[in-house]
Order: structure tokens, then C-alpha cells, then sequence
């Protein structure tokens, strides 16, 4: 029960309370306090120090707390009101959200993802001897965009704070893993993507074999070490640690130790801020290292940024950043566009007669197959659960409403590989044009285009409905 971790609940939203009651009901890693108000938050807030996230339905809840997300990790839930609600997320830059229908495994997969982060900048402070230079060091990650900064002031805090006489951070490619690059040393800030061979380093080797630290208490008389005992000699070696970098459950790197002190033990504390400060460096190691060596896995990463970790295409946040600029756009030259919003008719039936698992299956097929045949200029989205969002720029509303048939009939006569029994999907269409005097700005488009699938799935779904009165 101690060992739980932390999370506040600020909700007024029926559905999300239903939701979160559900989940954190005999939950075995966390602790959940519902709040009813804002003033009842701030008080809790002051007692317990160590909170994990706060979860807040949006737009609501998320408006009323703007002050505290600076302090503290939040994940917002969106229920009513979705286009509100996402409009409010983006413009309070909420990194992590849900959007109903809710499911468990996203919330674990958020509430992971927080932890994390959380998790090393506290044992930073827990084990570090020397406090001021840890604030610094955390306050320095989160202000430079540079990698190999990153990575240096790593390496120079942490001999700073232990008294080591070596330090540095390696990278370790797979595709030639004989050799490591030192990407980052105490010594000199300059030095940077040096080969080692590491038939000289058993220790490291170790390491990449096991996926788990080793502490050489005596590099002299460590049978590990014996192989290269003239090397050690040499350099006056008393100990070393090794500690894997893993991001994404790949090893990319490590955090490489090494001191030649009469008291050549590492202590339990040191070792831990070893430990929070190898996996602070993961995300800046594996940066550098698609920046010196990888340009296809850059962009990969940078499309990741934008890019619904479940169906593949572009996520909400993105699709903001570009209806903001095209239709600005289409403002400024005359040009018309048009929007889409997708509804799956009867998704709930599918996912209760064949589970969430086959129902995932089909939202990433179903989000490729509209992707494959629309235009590359065209910005397709997933807008939250089983409803999608597709921007069609210089399209006019008859384009608009030919297009929405095209796809719906293409939607319709697909079969479904994940679905045994022939059963055909079908989706209501909602269009809206910025051609309607009605639409002011970009939320009007979408708006429009949200209440004319409404109306779609209320005359009877597999239609398509366009500018509803």
C-alpha cells in the first residue's frame, strides 16, 4: 500500500469519474482521490508533495486548474463537447489526453509515461550530496535543445558530484556492435564520436549481454577484468561501473564510470544517481545519435511527434497546427476548404462482440484505408475514439460531398481482415465548407462539419450529410 503512487482526480464529468472509478477501483499501483473543487485541489495539493498527475476532465476542468499544470503532470479527459475539449488541450499544450470512448490500457500507458519522467528528477534530489548542482543539472536539461550539451553536462555534474576521475557516455550501434562510439567525456567537451573497439572493454560487453549494471569493485582482481589486467595497469583502474542506457527497451548507449580513488567502492547512493541519471540521458543520447548518424531515423522520430501512436496517422495536435494555417490560408487567397468528420457506425457493437484488441485492429486499418486513397496535400486525422477528421484544401463543397461518397462506398465494400464473419463497416460523413457564411474561423469548420455527421447518424447512418440547418 505505501509503495503506491500518488494521482488527484478534479472532475465534474460523469462519464470521466465513471471511467476513472472503474480503473483506479483496487488498482495495485496507484492511489486516486477525487476532488469536487478547485480550492479543495490547491489544499490537497499542498499536503502531498509527491503527486503523480493530476487527471481533469477538459475543457471544464483543465481551464480551471491553467496554473498548476506548470507544476505538476496532468492528463485530460475529454468527454461532451470533444471539439471544445481538444481545443482546450492544444492551447494549454497538454502533452498527454484521452479522448472517449475511454480505454484502460491508454490510461496506463499515460500515467507510465509520467512516471518516468517524474521518477529520476526526484531521485536526483533523494541521493545527490551535492544539491545545487543537481537543481542545475535539472534545470539545464530542460532548457537547452542541444543533445550533445545535454550529454556533457551529464557527464561533467556527475564526476563533479561522485569524484570520479573518469566519466563518459557511449553509443552502441547494432548493426556493428563490436565497436562503441564515446559520444560524451568529462575530460574534454570535445571529444565526440570516438571508436572504441570493445574486445578491450569485458566489462561493457558484459553489460550489452546482460542488460543489467555491474559494479567492479576491484578492477585488479576482478576475474572479469583479467583479459585486459596490462591495460588496467597501466591507467591505474581501481573501479568501475557500467550502466545501460535503454530507450524504447533498446540498449543505445552507456554510462560508463571509472575512478582510480583508495576507496575504490562505489556507495548504494551514488550508484542510484548513476542509475537516474543514465535514464535521464536515454532520450538525449539516442537524439545525438540519430543526429550524427541516422537522418531517416530523425525524421522517424520527428513524425512520431505528430503521429497517433495507434492508427498511424496524424494525431489531433498536428491537425490543429494545420486547419490554423489553411484556412488562414484560404482566407487570405479566396481558396475554399472543406472538412470531413468520420464517425464508424456501431463501432461500440464491434468492440463488445469481438473486444477491444480486434477493435483497435480495425481503427488502424480503417484509418490507412482513407489514407491510401486520399490526396497527399489533404491532412487526415484521428479526432478521438472511433472518429476521424480530414482537412481537403482548394475543395469546393460539391468536391467536398462527391469526395465523402467516393470514400464512404470505398469504406463500405472493404473487407476487414481482422472481422471473421462478412461484416461491413460503414461510416457517417459529416461536410463542411468554408464557403457557408455561417463559418467564421476554423472552429466553425469543424463544428459544421461535427453536427453534419450528427445529423448523418440520425437519418440512419452509411450517408453522408452536408451544411445541416
Amino acid at each position: 500500500m505505501g509503495n503506491k503512487k500518488e494521482v488527484v482526480i478534479y472532475s465534474n464529468d460523469k462519464e470521466v469519474n465513471t471511467f476513472l472509478k472503474s480503473f483506479f477501483k483496487n488498482n495495485q499501483n496507484y492511489n486516486a482521490k477525487f476532488i469536487r473543487s478547485s480550492n479543495s485541489l490547491k489544499k490537497e495539493l499542498s499536503f502531498k508533495k509527491k503527486i503523480v498527475a493530476i487527471l481533469t476532465d477538459s475543457p471544464y476542468g483543465l481551464e480551471e486548474i491553467q496554473e498548476l499544470k506548470q507544476k505538476y503532470p496532468v492528463i485530460a479527459l475529454v468527454s461532451k463537447n470533444i471539439t471544445q475539449g481538444i481545443h482546450t488541450i492544444v492551447k494549454s499544450d497538454v502533452e498527454c489526453y484521452l479522448i472517449s470512448p475511454f480505454h484502460k490500457d491508454d490510461l496506463e500507458n499515460k500515467l507510465g509515461v509520467i512516471s518516468v519522467g517524474k521518477k529520476w528528477i526526484e531521485t536526483l534530489y533523494e541521493c545527490g550530496n551535492n544539491h545545487h548542482a543537481v537543481v542545475e543539472l535539472a534545470t539545464l536539461f530542460s532548457s537547452t535543445l542541444d543533445p550533445h550539451e545535454v550529454l556533457y553536462l551529464i557527464v561533467r555534474k556527475l564526476a563533479e558530484i561522485i569524484k570520479v576521475d573518469r566519466c563518459s557516455i557511449l553509443s552502441i550501434n547494432s548493426i556493428d556492435p563490436q565497436y562503441a562510439n564515446v559520444i560524451s567525456t568529462y575530460e574534454d567537451p570535445k571529444i565526440t564520436n570516438i571508436r572504441i573497439d570493445l574486445r578491450k572493454y569485458p566489462e561493457i560487453r558484459k553489460v550489452l549481454n546482460s542488460r543489467e549494471m555491474i559494479v567492479v569493485k576491484d578492477a585488479s582482481k576482478d576475474p572479469l577484468m583479467k583479459e585486459v589486467q596490462d591495460i588496467i595497469k597501466t591507467v591505474g583502474i581501481r573501479s568501475i561501473v557500467v550502466i545501460p542506457v535503454i530507450f524504447y527497451d533498446e540498449i543505445i548507449g552507456t554510462l560508463l564510470l571509472r575512478t582510480s580513488r583508495k576507496k575504490h567502492t562505489f556507495t548504494d547512493k551514488e550508484i542510484k544517481m548513476c542509475l537516474a541519471l543514465a535514464n535521464a540521458s536515454a532520450t538525449s543520447l539516442y537524439n545525438a545519435f540519430l543526429y550524427e548518424n541516422l537522418n531517416l531515423e530523425k525524421s522517424k522520430l520527428e513524425k512520431f511527434a505528430i503521429t497517433d501512436y495507434l492508427t498511424g496517422i496524424y494525431n489531433i495536435r498536428y491537425f490543429y497546427n494545420r486547419i490554423e494555417e489553411e484556412f488562414s490560408r484560404s482566407e487570405r487567397y479566396r481558396l475554399p476548404l472543406s472538412c470531413m468528420m468520420f464517425d464508424i457506425d456501431y463501432f461500440k457493437r464491434i468492440n463488445d462482440t469481438f473486444g477491444h484488441r480486434v477493435g483497435d485492429i480495425i481503427l488502424r486499418e480503417f484509418a490507412q484505408l482513407v489514407k491510401m486513397h486520399t490526396r497527399r496535400s489533404d491532412i487526415f486525422a484521428r479526432y478521438g475514439g472511433e472518429e476521424f477528421i480530414l482537412l481537403l484544401p482548394q475543395t469546393d463543397e460539391k468536391g467536398a460531398f462527391v469526395e465523402a461518397e467516393r470514400l464512404r462506398n470505398i469504406i463500405k465494400n472493404h473487407h476487414f481482415d481482422a472481422l471473421k464473419k462478412k461484416i461491413n463497416i460503414t461510416v457517417s460523413i459529416g461536410v463542411a465548407c468554408s464557403t457557408n457564411k455561417k463559418i467564421r474561423n476554423y472552429d466553425d469548420l469543424i463544428n459544421i462539419a461535427d453536427n453534419a455527421m450528427f445529423a448523418a447518424k440520425h437519418a440512419g447512418r452509411d450517408r453522408v450529410v452536408i451544411n445541416p440547418s
